[in-house]
């Protein structure tokens, strides 16, 4: 029997299967990027793919807080435009 892997989702805080959500990686450079594959290496957050969980996400700062660093404008409009 495989073992379901929960993660929570840094927009909505709910928990959710690994495979329903996407993950956002920033690696060693401090590039950030979505990980489609989900396994890239770096630090990852996961959030739903909805444009309420980013803007949610983005507002109260929880992506920075997650990678404990400053996100550029640039990489909200990239996701942006990733998430439906």
């Amino acid at each position: 029997m495989k073992k379901i892997v929960i993660r929570t989702c840094i927009g909505c805080n709910q928990k959710k299967d690994k495979h329903e959500l996407l993950r956002i990686v920033k690696n060693k450079e401090n590039d950030i990027c979505i990980d489609e594959t989900g396994k890239k290496e770096g630090r990852g957050a996961y959030i739903c793919n909805n444009k309420e969980c980013l803007e949610k996400a983005i507002k109260t700062r929880r992506l920075e807080k997650s990678f404990k660093m400053k996100i550029s404008e640039d990489v909200y409009e990239n996701l942006r435009n990733i998430i439906k």
